[in-house]
């Protein structure tokens, strides 16, 4: 538990920030690795793989995201009761969440099975929606698995433990990535499955994931005192409603941010398949450097909600502000490094020697340098994020993240790239100023929250961490 009642010094919060923030943000490089190894041997296969296999992939991204975000309601809820010492509370939440990811799964993966039609309205060629569907059909049996960990990885994390979540995405990043290569490209006597290779590796490597990080919390020492996985068979419908009323806007959120990105890869695709491609190679390149400031972001939660479970305000803005810093720090440096050296970015997916690939990197190189610009201010929402979820806000940031990126950026990126002819630019033009009114609006509602100093009085502490 927290040892002590009192703010700690600021060098103090970075230090325990960053023993979260840390193997945290590394496991979600890790784990986007394999997205990122799946678009290099996608571009091997050819442009159509490229092109079907990355629609299929933002797909499924979207859809993962928001199942393993509706129950992420397990971390600030454990972090909390973590903070206040509340032993019982962690143990029914944490239980309540395995529920939580059963009951969610479910019928994500029934969506997940019946969205050949979809893509074909949406304007896709017919060798795409093949291509795509036959990939979706695979990764539909690893939502389970992808929620159940969410769920632990949440619990063990608002308890402190995060380490060994980074290892076990490593490692199941690193048997992801050679089953892809084998299954994709037919090594060592398997069959040549192509993109169904790719979808097969990593299903297996989300089983695998989910049972070793159950292996793990049911043997620790320090863990196996919560007794996790006793009277499982218990369904506790008030705990289980305070995680669906946390959780669901966290999964509605994480599913509308996804979709708005979907909705650009659709646009993408209309506009010829070597559009697709470069925009492609771009959001992969961002996706992986986004998974810094997203694991920063689930560090703040834990921080700010265990602040949260002691009833300590400073020590909730200093968390808030030590995460605003490190992850704003973090992406201007990338960014920088983007604008140096494009090129070589775009050289790692395709060679950029080949005359064949020019038109490609034509068309991605604007778009990469958009896309640094644009980072950076998505690094800095994400860990104001990270602090909104900490207090337990989580539907008024549902509501704002709508009229950010569905309201503003899907106007401002149709009026752009089809009304005035910029194409591809326009519609990345318009997830920049998506993601730079979010920030805003994210700001301004932490900056509300403060202002109020309602956390400062315990009975009105949940009324304002609620959105009220």
């Amino acid at each position: 538990m927290l040892s002590t009642t009192t703010r700690s010094p600021l060098k103090s919060e970075i230090r325990e920030f960053l023993k979260l923030a840390v193997p945290l943000a590394s496991a979600q490089v890790a784990q986007s690795a394999t997205g990122f190894a799946d678009t290099v041997m996608m571009g091997r296969m050819g442009t159509d793989v490229l092109a079907a296999g990355g629609l299929a992939a933002i797909i499924f991204l979207s859809i993962m995201t928001a199942t393993s975000g509706m129950v992420m309601g397990v971390s600030p809820l454990v972090a909390e009761a973590f903070g206040a010492g509340q032993k019982s509370r962690i143990q029914q939440v944490a239980r309540q969440g395995l529920w939580l990811a059963l009951l969610v799964a479910m019928p994500m993966m029934l969506l997940t099975g019946h969205l050949d039609r979809w893509m074909i309205h949406a304007g896709q060629t017919e060798t795409t929606v093949q291509f795509a569907n036959l990939y979706l059909d695979i990764m539909l049996w690893a939502l389970f698995p992808v929620a159940g960990f969410a769920a632990l990885r949440a619990t063990v994390s608002a308890l402190s433990q995060a380490r060994p979540v980074m290892l076990i995405v490593v490692a199941g990043t690193v048997f992801n990535i050679i089953w892809n290569y084998i299954l994709g490209f037919g090594q060592f006597g398997f069959p040549q499955m192509g993109l169904a290779g790719l979808a097969l590796a990593s299903v297996l490597s989300w089983w695998v994931m989910f049972i070793v990080l159950a292996l793990y919390v049911l043997l620790h020492p320090k863990l196996r005192e919560y007794r996790i996985f006793q009277e499982l068979h218990r369904i506790r419908p008030r705990i289980l409603w305070e995680l669906v009323w946390v959780g669901i806007p966290i999964g509605v959120f994480s599913g509308l941010e996804a979709g708005f990105f979907m909705v650009i890869m659709f646009w993408m695709g209309t506009l010829g398949t070597e559009v697709l491609a470069a925009h492609q190679i771009v959001f992969q390149t961002i996706v992986v450097v986004f998974m810094v400031p997203l694991g920063i972001s689930f560090a703040t939660t834990v921080r700010v909600g265990q602040w949260l479970g002691k009833r300590d305000f400073m020590g909730i803005q200093q968390a808030a502000w030590v995460s605003v810093g490190l992850s704003t720090m973090f992406v201007l440096g990338v960014s920088v490094a983007f604008l140096l050296f494009p090129k070589q970015v775009i050289g790692i997916y395709l060679d950029v020697q080949n005359p064949d690939n020019a038109a490609i990197i034509t068309l991605a190189l604007p778009l990469l340098i958009v896309a640094a610009i644009a980072q950076v201010l998505d690094g800095f929402q994400k860990a104001v994020y990270g602090s909104l979820q900490g207090l337990q806000d989580t539907q008024i940031p549902m509501i704002l993240n709508v009229l950010g990126y569905w309201g503003v950026g899907l106007s401002v990126g149709y009026g752009l790239g089809f009304q005035l002819g910029l194409g591809s630019l326009g519609l990345w033009i318009g997830q920049s100023v998506a993601i730079a009114v979010v920030a805003g609006l994210f700001l301004w509602r932490l900056r509300q929250l403060i202002v109020r100093r309602k956390l400062t009085n315990p009975p009105s502490m949940t009324n304002s961490v609620h959105g009220g």
